[in-house]
Parts: C-alpha cells; structure tokens; sequence
C-alpha cells in the first residue's frame, strides 16, 4: 500500500534532499511556481533575482541515495548544472559553489581538502551523509588551517541520510560490499568487522528515524545481532534526545503533527534477523516486481535485460538495454506488486486506452496521425490546441508502455527458457512434495539454470517435515552436482536448518482459497482471449519476438492454475502480531511474545547497555541465533504493551532484503484496508542491502558453506 503524497519515506528524503541543493535553505515555493512530478521547481532557484548555478560532488553513496529519488532534470530545476564523482578528475570552476554529499570517510575529507587547496569552486558546502565523528572532524579542520583555506567553507552539515529508498517504502542501507549475512554467521569474522556492520547498520536507521521525524517503539527478538542493533540505536535515540542541543526530534520535526507522547501515536520499529525465514531469499516468485528483481541484473531502480544477438546463433554474443523505473512511473506503480498474469492483462489494457485517446484526437483535429498534429495547419484552432497540450502526456504515457512490453516480452522470454512458471507452481506446494519427487525434479533435464533446481531443494530441505538420512543427503548432493549445481553453500544449509524451522511461519489463507481459484480462472479465461493481442502488441513496439511469439499463448495457458495462493510470510505473521495482535494467529503471537521492548523516550524501558555483539550472539548455532545462551536479558515487554498495537510499522531486515517480503506486507496493509479496518496501516520495509537469490547464493551462503566443509 503506498502512502499518501507527502508521507511516504521516499517523499521525506526527497525534500531534504532539495534543501540541500538550496544550500540547505528552506524551499519556499508560491502557488504560481510551476513544479514537476517530485515537486520540484522547473526553474532554477533564484537569490536576489538571478539564479544560483551549482556543481554537485559525491561519493558512491550519496551517487546512490539520489539516482533512484531525482532524475537530471530534477537537479537541473535545482539549480546543478554539473554533477561528478568526488574520485574523478575535475577541472576548475571557480566561479561557482560545490555542494558535497559525501560520506564522512578520511578519503572524503582528504580530497576536498584537496580541492579548496586547487581552489576549485567559489566556495564549498559540505554535506555529510551520517554524523561526522569528531576526531575525523577535528582532524579536517586542522588539514583547512594549515592551508588556509577555511574561508572557502561556507557550510558544514550532518545530514543524516546515508540510505537508499527504491520504493515509496522501501529502503535498503546499499551494504552489498559487507556482506552482512556472512559477516555476521560466520565463525571468522572478528570483533571489530563485527562492530563495523552493526555500528553502520545502526547508522543507517538512526538516519531513516530521523528523516520520519518521530521515534518509534523498537521491538526485537532475543539473542542474535538484532538485539544488538536494537540496544545500540535505543542508546543513540535516547543519548540524543537528551544531551543534543540541537534535538532533531523536537516540536518542529519534519513530521508536523505527529504527538511525541504516547506509543501508539508512534510507529514501532521490528528489527528481525534474516535466519528467522531463509525462504524468501531463494524464492521463485510470481509478482512483476519480484521477476524483474531475479531475472535481470538489478541495480536501484534500474533493470538491465540482456537479449542474444541471433537466438538461433550464441556465439554472436548479447546486447544490454537498461530501463529506469522511475518515480512517476504509472504502470510500475500500479502494477509492481502484481501477479505477472495480470500485469500482461493490464498492459494490454492500457495500450487499447492510449490507442482510443489518441484515435479520439486525430479524428476531432482531422488528421491521420497522431505524429502530424503539431505539422498540421488545417485543423481546428480550438481542438489543435487541445491536442498540443495532450500531446507531451500521450508521448510519455506511450513511451512508458512500450518500456513495459520490452520487459514483458523479456520475462517472458525468461520464464520460457527457464520453466519459471514450473519451479513457482511447485514451491506454492513444496511442503508436500516427496522425497523422491524432489530428486526426480533434480534429475530432470529441463535445459534450465541449475541454480533454479538448488533454490528449489534448498526451500523444500528448510521447509519438509520428513527428516533427510545421511544416505539420502548424499543421494541429493549428487544429484544436484549432476545437474550441474554448485554444492558449497548445502553444508551451511544442513547446518541451519534446525534454527530456521523454529521460527518460520508461513501460513496459508484458507478461507480465501476457493474464491481464488475461481477468480484465477476468471482471470485466465479473458487472459487467453488476449494472448493474441499481447502477441501483435509485441509486433507493434518492435519486439524480437521470434519463437516467443507462436508461444505466448501456450505459455499463458498452462499457467492458469496457479497464481499466488494468498498466503502471509514470516515475516508479516510477526508484523501483524505487533502491530495488530488481536487478529494475529495464536502461533504468531507465541513466537513474538518474548520479543524485546524499548521505548527511547521513556525512563522506564531503559533496556540493558549496549553489549559487545560476540556477547549476544554466542549461542552455538550460525550467527547465534535466538535460543542461544549468553544474551542479555534486555527489557521484556508488559502484557499491556505486547498487545497494545500500532497503525504504522518500520520492518528492518539484518543481513539482506527480499522483495518478495516487502509486496507480501504491502498486501497485507492493503487487505487490512479494504477489508474495512477503522485505522488503515502503513508499513515501511528495510534491509542492510536488498539482494536476489542468485547474489545471497554466490556472496552469501557459499562463503559460508566453505568455511564449513
């Protein structure tokens, strides 16, 4: 469920990112000033009647917080007029200021020490992603005097934003490079690399807390690097709250409005563990979203789809084509957290609505095409005008359509080549599935990726009730290796699997279930009536659709049976019994029961000082899972505040993000909508870093797997 305008995280980010490119001065904009979709100036931004010209400098980072949130044009209506690496070469422009959005690192400071020396801009703000430590901050000043240079310096800010938003509610702190699952499973990494992840991590939601505005309730489960990170931010929270002159929490927040007293006016922040549920990482999923996320090379908001040259000739090699999904992207909006059934049904029906319109135009103007409207002198002065106006709209709207059937047509394609709609079908049911099914399936030549059949069996191990014998897991790992799979990350596996059952919820919706058969079918039998069209609609935009072709509807066909069964992950079985435990499930409310609670704001849930993280993570099991010893009792929640509820929540995922879990929570907030709750619920969902199956295999679980074996 996205937020309203205004209130979504990406929105909150978006306008401090704007105050900084207005070198951190309130945007104040009249009625009559004209903006774009991001609300944004479509002129730049003037001081005393002309306009303030900038160059903007960052690192990787601040590079990463602003390419899925501002296009060029939005900071070209800002006022930048060039934008570059803080590493690369730059050359002199001294007669304009320099906005830095960079991270507070020795390398940073160095280089823009650098950069004043050279006399680069006119003058410099510096903006630092996450606060500035002060040894670091003493140590830049002191490298400024000696080069007298401080005079440059027109402003320093800490400005807490060192996160990255992909989705209206969707954020990941971009820790691929730290590879926090192995760095916090495994055995060999020492204390300090230890202290690095979890200070970053900490970091990272201080700076997403602040951006909200508003300090929620944190809730955590015992025992592993959650608690650690809970108790550490719960520190952070109330350190600033009451000992910074500068409380960035105060009545002027950035959310007017919001009451700072009691609990249940605030959000609570759910930090969970990534081993409380392995199985969305892997996955084979059915949503829009999620296929774009695990087929394609995937990088913020940009998908990039590699396509042969001659399908019938591999060795002509591939071509890359990269789409942006941005912002204002209608169809993407509408359609992300779709079944990929419904998707191709909605394109075709916004492509019939676009060709209507435009019909509609060229026929009140007189003219034949749509293209020769603005060449035509003839028609109507009225209804030319009218189409003028109309026109930059429909181009865009068509060209946005067209995006989408290329990577529809790609998915397709994907889908086809790896029998994706078979490995899906099958996981919706994988408890069920038989030993000797699952070995069968292994065995199979299908002429599909190998690392589909491991994902499979890796679901079907964590999730079966039949216990696998030591000849029998042998009789799998063969199997797999003949298949062509990589077996290092199974040893890991074998190992967590006990943990990862215990705390694994997922659950389906049986209620629900005959209505969504039928609906299924319903779907699919106007589905197949379109396959044709979806066929000429790929014709039409130029699509190589060779082979596809003659197979849409085939393939559209035998999928008929099976579109998601509406069911709730893990991780939303935890989230409603949080946030809503009246209606949760009793087994939900069991597992979340003994989950700690800190309130930064008040002086009765102090918790415990933050401990070492080797401390609340000895446990024995991978990365100390919850039921080891040694953790710290923390503060245990009242019965009053277990079940007292929440209209809004932040869900943070330690050690890696799944899309798949961000659209089955956006479900659930949207049913709860629809299904007539009096207080619609919100939730926000965020991760160290969001990675597909194919990444947490290689990066992740085979690092670990090795050390293992």
């Amino acid at each position: 469920m996205a937020a309203a305008r205004g209130n979504a995280l990406r929105d909150k980010q978006i306008l401090s990112i704007r105050k900084i490119l207005n070198l951190n001065e309130a945007l104040e904009l009249s009625e009559s000033d004209e903006v774009n979709a991001n609300g944004l100036p479509v002129a730049p931004i003037l001081k005393d009647g002309t306009p303030i010209w900038k160059v903007l400098v960052f690192d990787d980072l601040g590079r990463d917080v602003i390419s899925p949130v501002l296009q060029v044009s939005d900071l070209r209506s800002l006022g930048v007029t060039m934008h570059m690496h803080i590493s690369a070469n730059r050359a002199k422009i001294p007669d304009v200021p320099a906005i830095y959005l960079v991270e507070p690192t020795p390398a940073n400071l160095e280089a823009i020490t650098r950069d004043l020396k050279n006399g680069l801009y006119s003058s410099v703000y510096v903006n630092f992603l996450s606060s500035i430590p002060r040894p670091l901050l003493e140590d830049f000043a002191a490298q400024t005097a000696v080069t007298e240079t401080s005079e440059q310096i027109a402003q320093i800010y800490d400005q807490y934003l060192n996160f990255i938003v992909t989705e209206p509610d969707l954020f990941s702190l971009g820790m691929q490079k730290q590879h926090t699952y192995w760095a916090l499973n495994s055995a060999k990494t020492n204390d300090e690399e230890l202290d690095r992840v979890v200070d970053r991590i900490v970091s990272g939601l201080f700076s997403v807390v602040v951006t909200l505005g508003v300090i929620p309730v944190i809730r955590c489960p015992k025992g592993a690097a959650a608690e650690v990170i809970a108790q550490r931010l719960d520190r952070k929270l109330r350190d600033h709250v009451l000992n910074s002159k500068d409380n960035l929490f105060s009545s002027q927040s950035r959310t007017p409005g919001v009451a700072a007293g009691t609990p249940t006016s605030r959000p609570v922040l759910i930090i969970l563990d990534r081993n409380v549920d392995l199985i969305p990482m892997l996955s084979h999923s059915w949503t829009y979203q999620s296929l774009c996320f695990d087929v394609f090379r995937s990088e913020l908001n940009r998908i990039t789809i590699e396509t042969p040259v001659d399908s019938n000739n591999p060795a002509k090699g591939t071509t890359k084509k990269s789409y942006d999904l941005a912002a204002n992207d209608f169809f993407w909006a509408k359609n992300a957290c779709l079944p990929f059934p419904q998707v191709a049904e909605d394109i075709d029906a916004e492509l019939t609505k676009y060709k209507e319109e435009a019909e509609a135009i060229t026929k009140k103007t007189g003219v034949t095409d749509f293209e020769d409207l603005q060449n035509d002198t003839s028609a109507s002065a009225q209804h030319l005008k009218a189409a003028i106006t109309l026109l930059p709209e429909l181009r865009e709207r068509k060209a946005t359509l067209d995006m989408h059937m290329n990577i529809l047509a790609a998915i397709l394609q994907e889908i086809q080549n790896r029998k994706l709609d078979n490995y899906f079908q099958l996981e919706e049911e994988v408890a069920k599935q038989t030993k000797a099914q699952i070995l069968e399936m292994i065995r199979t030549d299908d002429k599909g990726q190998p690392t589909d059949k491991l994902r499979l069996f890796i679901i079907w191990f964590l999730s079966t009730e039949q216990d696998v014998s030591r000849p029998e897991w042998q009789q799998f790992e063969e199997a797999l290796v003949g298949a062509g799979c990589d077996k290092t990350c199974l040893a890991y596996i074998r190992q967590v699997r006990a943990t990862t059952k215990m705390t694994q919820l997922t659950t389906i919706s049986n209620q629900q279930s005959t209505g969504q058969q039928s609906g299924s079918s319903d779907l699919f039998n106007r589905f197949s009536a379109i396959s044709t069209r979806l066929t000429d609609r790929l014709k039409e935009t130029g699509v190589p659709t060779n082979a596809l072709s003659s197979n849409v509807a085939s393939l559209l066909g035998g999928i008929k049976n099976f579109l998601p069964v509406d069911r709730d992950l893990t991780v939303t079985k935890i989230t409603e019994s949080i946030m809503d435990p009246s209606a949760a499930s009793s087994s939900a409310i069991a597992k979340t029961e003994h989950y700690l609670y800190f309130d930064p704001r008040s002086a009765n849930a102090r918790g415990t000082m933050p401990q070492p993280v080797r401390a609340a993570t000895q446990g024995g099991a991978p990365g100390g899972l919850p039921g080891g010893p040694g953790g710290a009792p923390g503060m245990g929640a009242s019965f009053g505040q277990r079940r007292q509820g929440f209209s809004e929540a932040l869900v943070f995922m330690v050690g890696g993000g799944s899309m798949d879990e961000y659209g089955n929570l956006q479900e659930w907030a949207a049913r709860g909508a629809t299904s007539g709750d009096k207080v619609k619920k919100r939730v926000l969902y965020g991760a160290s870093e969001l990675i597909n199956a194919g990444q947490f295999i290689t990066e992740e679980l085979n690092r670990l797997g090795k050390e293992i074996s």
